[in-house]
């Protein structure tokens, strides 16, 4: 018996097997909330025509991620005299996988890339292989690389071409019946992404902040009330959102959005609904601007943070060399206030932040991103935006001594250089007292303000093409056994 194999591509697959459609009834109105962390609620009714008695329903173009434990199924028209004795998910969709599976046994047609056309009995279509048996008995292997199509003789029973809820119900009169769908839903959510225009002088800035909505739940809904609420709410196992992209130049054609997106609390999390019908396509990644603010007063500055991170006085530490970190670069940030007065008066959602600045040109240029938490209307907005090119920091402990079996003494010397050619800066130098909690400055070149129990900070002026040097020495005492 001789073997045939042939490389073939698998291409159109769908495009030559006739399935019907169900006749579905077109929506009468569906709302989408969509929250952060990736899922979404529905709510679609549609108008069926119910037998008097018991009799099948099917709900399609549901969501392909839906929670199938989360469906409910009302009747507006007759909530009492309609009762859902069973309900069903039903997901065995027509793929290659599933018809290959289906046609065992059956006689299908294999058309290769060169016009060779092979028919006969299914015996195999698994590891991307298609296995044959001709009339004549001779099986041909034929791969899936290089197809161009297969044809099966009809749609096997079972299979459907979309997502269906089936309910079994009884319903004591018969007519038309409007009926309401709720179900959660995964492979949706939404993140806030926010373009920022920092003034030349940097003292303002102009934001616009836009909802980034992303749907891969596997279906569409047309002229939706959409809503999105901004918190952690929490389920278990969430689903993780996959961000979208946004145009970076977007302030340049931002308008006011007045009252195209409503905010109002809700619960414990901030609700935004969009005032009007939108649709929300398949696998799209849609953008809805909610927040504009002009002139907001702005803040940046500089940090030079060598110290080593702290994280509780869980031991005493000793050891002369532990929190050399040899970090030399002088962090840039930028903040701003969301109070109502002298500030951006909004609540922020959770999301990116870009912050761009315009050249003498008029060009605006990317200076910095970074991500935001939730924050409420009234707090502070404050967020790193890269490292500054001219200005160097140096931290070196220049003394250490075990005075006594209870008492450290260490001295460190911090250096600023500022290499801008005509600009003063100030540079937040933050201090981690880290060896134990009971501690003393015994002396210091520069004032400085105690943060907590546990740091302090200085906050020197650093002239351009001038060197500050910070002196201090701090004194550790712990008690002994």
């Amino acid at each position: 018996m001789r073997k045939t194999i042939l490389m073939v591509l698998v291409v159109a697959m769908f495009g030559v097997v006739s399935v019907s459609a169900q006749d579905t009834p077109a929506s009468d109105g569906v709302s989408v909330t969509v929250y952060n962390e990736g899922s979404a609620l529905v709510q679609d009714r549609r108008t069926f025509d119910l037998p008097e008695g018991t009799s099948t329903i099917d709900f399609t173009d549901v969501a392909a991620s839906i929670d199938a434990t989360s469906v409910s199924f009302n009747s507006i028209t007759d909530p009492d005299g309609t009762i859902v004795m069973e309900q069903n998910y039903i997901y065995d969709l027509v793929n290659s996988t599933a018809l290959l599976q289906r046609y065992l046994d059956e006689t299908i047609v294999v058309t290769a890339n060169d016009g060779t056309v092979f028919t006969g009995e299914l015996l195999s279509g698994r590891s991307g292989e298609v296995i044959l048996r001709g009339e004549d008995g001779q099986v041909t292997v034929i791969s899936l690389d290089n197809a161009r199509d297969i044809r099966f003789p009809d749609l096997p029973n079972g299979l459907i071409t979309r997502p269906t809820l089936r309910w079994l119900v009884n319903s004591a009169q018969g007519g038309s019946q409007q009926v309401e769908l709720t179900y959660l839903t995964g492979g949706m959510g939404w993140t806030a992404d926010y373009i920022v225009l920092l003034a030349q002088d940097e003292t303002a800035l102009d934001l616009n902040g836009w909802v980034t909505l992303n749907n891969n739940s596997g279906t569409s809904y047309t002229d939706a009330l959409l809503k999105l609420v901004a918190g952690d709410v929490n389920r278990i196992q969430p689903e993780m959102l996959e961000r979208g992209m946004m145009d970076e130049m977007a302030f340049a054609q931002a308008a006011p959005v007045e009252d195209a997106v409503a905010q109002r609390e809700f619960f414990e999390y901030q609700l935004y609904e969009i005032n009007r019908p939108v649709t929300i396509g398949m696998n799209e990644t849609k953008q809805i601007e909610f927040v504009t603010g002009s002139d907001v007063p702005a803040n940046t500055f500089y940090v030079y943070d060598s110290s080593p991170y702290f994280y509780g006085y869980s031991y005493i530490i000793t050891d002369q060399y532990y929190g050399q970190t040899g970090v030399t670069d002088v962090q840039n940030f930028i903040e701003f206030t969301t109070d109502e007065e002298g500030g951006l008066g909004a609540d922020l959602p959770a999301g990116r932040v870009r912050v761009y600045q315009e050249d003498v040109d008029g060009a605006a240029l990317l200076i910095g991103e970074n991500s935001i938490d939730h924050t409420a209307q009234g707090e502070m907005v404050q967020f790193y935006l890269g490292n500054a090119f001219d200005l160097v920091g140096e931290r070196t402990l220049v003394d250490f001594q075990i005075v006594e079996r209870s008492v450290v003494q260490e001295t460190y010397e911090i250096r600023l250089r500022n290499r801008k050619d005509d600009e003063t800066v100030e540079i937040r130098v933050p201090e981690r007292l880290f060896r134990w909690s009971n501690w003393e400055i015994l002396d210091s070149t520069h004032e400085y303000t105690q943060l907590d129990s546990s740091s302090i900070e200085f906050r020197p002026q650093v002239a351009p093409g001038e060197e500050v040097v910070i002196r201090y020495t701090v004194r550790y005492t712990w008690p002994t056994e």
